[in-house]
């Protein structure tokens, strides 16, 4: 989201079109998203993240939008996720002299993420264990569990960047292991947890270690302290997705302290949001034209 504005912001030749779910993002997420203007749109969505992404695939193949040249920069694009192999390269880097097993734990939602960090493996990097920690959105570890892929309506979260209920990704992740349930149950797990649960979790961390940890990464914390029960002599490694101050309206109660606002977000902070309402695909269609 944000990144991708600020990454293009300006850039000739490129349109910039973001997709957000209303009511869905923080304050701070949304002011990053629709207050930069130039080559920048930002289209609220009436739904949730789900529905976005159905409907920029749809664009995809809606051949009456071929001149348009579209690209996405989430992970549908595998060359959002490819760079993130690097995070798992450099960890291992880091950790090496240690000489134990590594399990890395992704706060995930579609996938991308952790889908990088099983294609490092796949290239040959040592990585014993992967775990998906995710939110309430409970698809995946519904599937471990039955063996049954059954994705449902998404809910609403404190970790919204995960709020997905039919992540894009997984089917990559299973024709990596050719859709054999048992073999990628030898390398991956997945667990979910409850919005209380991950405010006990930033709390518990806080208290702990004085690391300020937003949602996504208390999840992911999480699912990496119920894994490493299952590999004691492991080294456990939780990735984090955001700096605290994007979800400071649920980190600062829930930690009972004030975040400074860095300098890249003071800027955003007194401009005006503008964005247009959409709520169909149809809608959008109209908008790229």
């Amino acid at each position: 989201g944000g990144a991708v504005a600020s990454g293009f912001l300006g850039v000739q030749g490129v349109e910039v079109v973001i997709l957000y779910p209303s009511g869905k993002v923080s304050e701070i997420q949304e002011r990053q998203l629709t207050t930069l203007g130039q080559n920048i749109k930002a289209l609220k969505v009436d739904g949730v993240f789900d529905d976005c992404q159905d409907m920029v695939k749809k664009a995809f193949l809606d051949e009456s939008l071929a001149h348009h040249n579209l690209t996405s920069a989430n992970s549908i694009n595998i060359a959002r996720w490819l760079p993130q192999m690097f995070y798992f390269f450099f960890a291992y880097k880091q950790l090496k002299s240690q000489n134990k097993p590594l399990v890395f734990s992704c706060p995930s939602g579609n996938f991308g993420n952790i889908c990088a960090g099983i294609m490092a493996k796949k290239l040959g990097l040592p990585i014993e264990h992967f775990v998906a920690s995710t939110n309430v959105n409970d698809t995946v570890p519904r599937f471990l569990e039955k063996g049954n892929y059954d994705p449902k309506p998404s809910k609403a979260t404190i970790s919204n960047a995960m709020d997905v209920g039919n992540p894009s990704n997984f089917v990559r992740i299973q024709e990596m292991y050719h859709n054999d349930l048992e073999l990628f149950k030898k390398d991956f797990s997945s667990f979910s947890y409850t919005d209380t649960e991950t405010l006990d979790a930033m709390k518990s961390i806080y208290k702990t270690d004085g690391y300020i940890a937003e949602p996504h990464g208390a999840v992911g914390y999480l699912g990496l302290k119920n894994e490493l029960k299952n590999h004691p002599n492991a080294i456990g490694i939780f990735l984090e997705t955001a700096h605290p101050i994007k979800f400071l309206d649920v980190v600062e109660p829930a930690l009972n302290i004030k975040l400074p606002i860095p300098t890249q977000i003071e800027s955003v902070l007194n401009k005006e949001k503008v964005s247009t309402k959409i709520k169909t695909y149809e809608e959008l269609k109209a908008f790229l034209g």
